[in-house]
């Protein structure tokens, strides 16, 4: 009777589906199935051979197995009852699966909670600043363009009103005076300057040609023996009137040069200042006017903190008022010392050269280029090298 369950175990049929596959099956039902043919049958080792040599081979290499004897297997049902039973709680795996994601969504929601809390990343610690830096960019144009606005039109405002005698001005009269003086003063040596530069044009002409006619005595004094006395005199006497000449020249270049800085250096800087001078005092007005316009209108809360701006402003632009007008006053004062200083210098030059020339005393000449250290010019000096021409 055992041989026949054995049998009949060994002959099992296996559910095949449709498909030709074996039916579907779960993990835990197919190792049970097994395990039930094992402990019903146990391993059929009497039909097992092993063949020790390839595919078809003779049958020498069939070796049978008839005694060979299965290990001893014990059935053990309460292995099957464990098996068959129903876990208690999920399947380990997905359990370690959700002790993983759990995990993993615990760190995701501190390093979010983290970054939430401390925006200090390099790049947004970056961004931020670049978008404050902006911002207080454009708000400090927007506030610089707001007073200009407002103080050119209330510059302009006053600048209207005086010119059609309607508002007033603040007036220092022997300041206003000394500034007149310097404008006309300073116009006059313009003059002298344009004058100046003209005299030294036409009197290089002249000390060329004289030059280019000493050459020419010289030669026919050469090529002219019957007249070569004569010609050697007028060439000499050309020369040296071309050497004399060469030193006025450097005489009077000398006083356009000193005249030239004294007018468009130190009296032009005096009268930027006397320009700002006149802005501050055009402000200083305009300001003025509107706290007065102010003091005379109502007297409720909101006005009262508008005069209060206005007195403020006015203070500053007060203040700012007599600093320049110090400023001013100061610069004429060391401006006319410096002028009358200069001017005694290079007048008294230019007279001295001009009559020792028209004089013919060269030895005169030479000691008034020696007395007010002036430098002669090399001949040639004011032609561009040859590096300059290429």
């Amino acid at each position: 009777m055992a041989d026949s369950i054995m049998s009949k175990a060994a002959t099992m049929e296996i559910p095949i589906n449709s498909n030709g596959d074996t039916g579907t099956l779960t993990e835990d039902e197919s190792l049970e199935q097994d395990l039930q043919q094992v402990m019903v049958s146990g391993p059929n080792l009497n039909e097992t051979s092993i063949v020790s040599g390839g595919y078809g081979g003779p049958a020498g290499g069939i070796i049978p197995t008839s005694s060979i004897k299965g290990p001893a297997i014990r059935y053990n049902p309460e292995y099957l009852d464990r098996r068959r039973a129903p876990a208690s709680g999920p399947d380990i795996r997905m359990k370690s699966r959700a002790v993983g994601l759990a995990k993993s969504q615990s760190a995701a929601s501190r390093l979010a909670q983290h970054t939430d809390q401390h925006p200090g990343s390099s790049n947004h610690q970056a961004s931020n600043s670049t978008e404050e830096v902006s911002r207080g960019v454009a708000v400090e144009k927007l506030d610089s363009v707001k007073k200009w606005g407002i103080n050119t039109y209330k510059c302009t405002k006053q600048m209207f009103s005086e010119k059609f005698g309607r508002g007033s001005r603040t007036v220092d009269l022997e300041l206003e005076a000394q500034i007149e003086l310097l404008r006309d003063t300073k116009s006059k040596y313009e003059n002298i300057l344009r004058l100046a530069t003209a005299l030294i044009s036409h009197f290089q002409s002249m000390v060329q040609t004289q030059q280019a006619l000493g050459d020419t005595f010289t030669d026919l004094s050469q090529k002219s023996p019957e007249l070569q006395d004569e010609f050697g005199y007028n060439a000499e006497t050309q020369k040296l009137l071309c050497k004399n000449g060469e030193s006025l020249l450097g005489a009077i270049s000398f006083f356009v040069s000193s005249v030239d800085t004294l007018v468009n250096k130190t009296m032009e800087d005096t009268l930027m200042t006397i320009k700002h001078y006149e802005n501050a005092r055009l402000e200083f007005d305009a300001y003025r006017s509107d706290l007065e316009e102010m003091s005379l209108g109502p007297r409720d809360a909101a006005a009262m903190v508008r005069i209060e701006m206005a007195q403020h402003d006015y203070q500053i632009h007060r203040d700012k008022y007599e600093r320049l007008r110090s400023d001013v006053t100061i610069k004429l004062k060391f401006l006319e010392e410096n002028k009358v200083k200069v001017m005694h210098k290079q007048l008294l030059l230019f007279h001295n050269a001009i009559s020792a020339y028209f004089a013919g005393n060269q030895q005169q000449l030479e000691q008034t280029l020696i007395q007010f250290n002036v430098k002669l010019k090399p001949p040639g000096s004011d032609k561009p090298s040859w590096l300059e021409e290429q």
